[in-house]
């Protein structure tokens, strides 16, 4: 029997020290420690797959918390059969003592296991919904108050208008226009449109 352990974090800014320690306690070969840096929406993770591949019938499998492995609810319930049962592997979930495979494999503990399993799936999905809600109230509410997101804009220089018209009239070239400004090609054609709508409108 190979002991392994999964980690699962939601983003490279977040710590995955708690997890690392839980496994190193076990204790789980560091070698047979697999983690991954992604949101638990699904299990198209590059090193969750690798792990699966290794798995025996036998092997043991540690994680810190059931939404660790995903926040999906049906895809925790299919992904549970498929290392349970298919692969045919114990599972032992940490922080939750029910949710260990090498005990109770009679009908009523397998029910027990079943039943705690869908409850903490749905509220692994459940929580994940929140923060995504919470996530979307927040900017929302940042915009509302004139917070910009993304990349500052670009500033026109003060002689745009100047090097816009030597350029139409072929008197500076293109690559020199560029440096002028100080933009990429997408960004100059974006600003021109803007600088001539505003034109327009100050003629109208």
């Amino acid at each position: 029997m190979n002991v392994y352990g999964y980690v699962r974090v939601s983003s490279t800014d977040q710590n995955e020290d708690r997890q690392m320690i839980a496994l190193k306690e076990v204790p789980v070969p560091e070698k047979n420690i697999f983690m991954d840096k992604q949101s638990g929406k699904d299990f198209d993770r590059p090193n969750y797959r690798k792990m699966v591949r290794k798995l025996k019938a036998g092997d043991l499998l540690y994680i810190l918390s059931i939404d660790r492995l995903g926040r999906n609810y049906k895809e925790i319930q299919e992904q549970w059969r498929l290392l349970t049962q298919e692969k045919g592997i114990d599972i032992c979930v940490w922080d939750m003592p029910l949710l260990d495979t090498r005990n109770g494999k009679d009908l009523m503990g397998t029910f027990i296991a079943d039943l705690v399993l869908q409850i903490l799936s749905f509220v692994a999905q459940s929580e994940r919904e929140n923060i995504k809600k919470r996530q979307a109230e927040g900017i929302a509410a940042a915009k509302a108050k004139g917070i910009k997101f993304g990349r500052p804009e670009k500033e026109v220089p003060e002689n745009f208008e100047e090097i816009v018209r030597q350029w139409e009239q072929k008197r500076l070239p293109f690559t020199e226009v560029l440096k002028q400004c100080n933009m990429s090609e997408a960004t100059f054609y974006r600003r021109l449109r803007e600088y001539r709508m505003l034109q327009n409108r100050k003629k109208g």
